[in-house]
């Protein structure tokens, strides 16, 4: 009888050695804020009061007929595996949904159902990119989606945006930075941390600047409820080519149910639907059947009276914070960020948000988590707390720039 030798590992470590991290482990940075995130429940142990301006989640709960739907999913025993893509009535309903409030049409077919919009996002980004693929990013910008660029082996470029260009990346710069190794570009509008918009003509310049190219877009449209100006377009009513990746976290108030999705082109559905059945099987069942409830009436008239609360916050602290020295020189249209530049007060936005923290209870996020463009001159402040609290927060920043 042959015995086949016993297999070797690849990169055999030497006796009492282990083989250490991947390689791509030094390019994936923390988020510092979770640091501060962390002092701040330290102070608070101590019984300080804190005012939180750091963290980009919406305050309010679950909708009501989101959590009636998802208590009766579970005693109703609706707690089995879905098919990887997800639920076949949560797909239509998304389908309709675009449909009705973009005037677009989505096959379900095209709909995958993920754990969150990260899950989406990884999707398409392992999808789509090859090691030393490049991904054009707006700097700053939301920095997980750098990350999964880095996760599948691809390079993102971040590309400096300011007021100029209103925080968002432009045709023109997408021209700009195109080389060979380029594949792909990634928006995200409403933005995280600016909370700026792309135009709906230069989204439709920069889809065909792409696609010209060969290249593929990949939209970031988790924020796309809360805009407080002309209700945004849908890229997908430029081309049926662009990887879409939304979320029911944001506007819909779903955060800890970690339920977004993906429409992906019909070319790539089959490679997503496969990837989907590996990475995560598929998302949880009852926060499925859950979000079915956030396309009803009911639950569509709660997301409109707090999008105008949101507005209400931003048209309160956007001008408090401008009084104390922060400059926002462009009013943000969408999401509930505002990115403000501390130059005035600091070079150094994580010690500043750090001293501030300490010395006012308030905590803020550093520009440095969110690229490097001035990234040190700029801090971003969440407005997902109530106004009275805000009001408190900008008394305590005003006692503490004053000292």
């Amino acid at each position: 009888m042959n015995i086949p030798p016993r297999p070797q590992p690849p990169f055999p470590a030497r006796r009492g050695e282990f083989i250490g991290l991947a390689r791509r482990m030094a390019d994936i940075a923390p988020f510092h804020v979770m640091a501060l995130l962390a002092r701040a429940q330290e102070l608070e142990a101590t019984g300080r009061s804190i005012i939180h301006m750091e963290i980009g989640e919406p305050d309010f709960p679950a909708a009501e007929p989101i959590i009636a739907a998802g208590q009766q999913a579970l005693a109703e025993g609706r707690t089995r595996y879905t098919p990887a893509a997800g639920l076949s009535a949560l797909r239509q309903a998304i389908s309709t949904h675009y449909r009705e409030r973009y005037q677009v049409a989505v096959p379900a077919r095209r709909i995958l159902i993920t754990p969150g919009a990260s899950g989406a996002l990884q999707l398409a980004t392992a999808v789509l990119i090859n090691p030393g693929d490049r991904v054009l990013v707006a700097d700053p910008g939301y920095p997980c989606n750098r990350h999964f660029v880095r996760l599948v082996e691809g390079e993102t470029v971040g590309i400096p945006v300011g007021p100029e260009t209103g925080y968002q990346l432009t045709a023109s710069l997408v021209e700009q930075y195109w080389d060979t190794q380029t594949v792909a570009v990634l928006l995200a509008s409403p933005a995280n941390p600016t909370g700026a918009v792309v135009p709906p003509e230069e989204l439709a310049a920069i889809v065909a600047t792409v696609e010209a190219r060969g290249g593929r877009v990949i939209m970031d449209e988790i924020y796309h409820g809360l805009v407080y100006s002309a209700p945004l377009q849908t890229a997908l009513a430029y081309s049926d080519q662009v990887f879409l990746v939304n979320s029911f976290s944001k506007y819909y108030g779903m955060t800890g149910w970690r339920l977004g999705w993906l429409v992906a082109p019909e070319d790539s559905v089959d490679a997503a639907e496969k990837l989907a059945q590996n990475l995560f099987l598929a998302a949880s069942t009852p926060a499925q059947h859950a979000a079915l409830a956030a396309f009803t009436p009911e639950a569509q008239a709660i997301f409109e009276a707090r999008r105008q609360e949101f507005q209400a916050r931003r048209d309160f602290l956007l001008p408090a914070l401008r009084e104390l020295g922060f400059v926002m020189p462009v009013t943000p249209d969408g999401a509930f960020y505002l990115y403000a530049d501390c130059g005035r007060f600091t070079d150094d936005s994580y010690d500043f948000a750090l001293r501030l923290l300490d010395k006012a209870g308030v905590a803020i996020t550093p520009g440095i988590d969110f690229g490097c463009h001035r990234a040190s001159r700029h801090v971003r402040f969440a407005y997902t707390n109530a106004i009275p609290k805000l009001e408190e927060g900008v008394e305590r920043i005003r006692r503490a720039l004053r000292n």
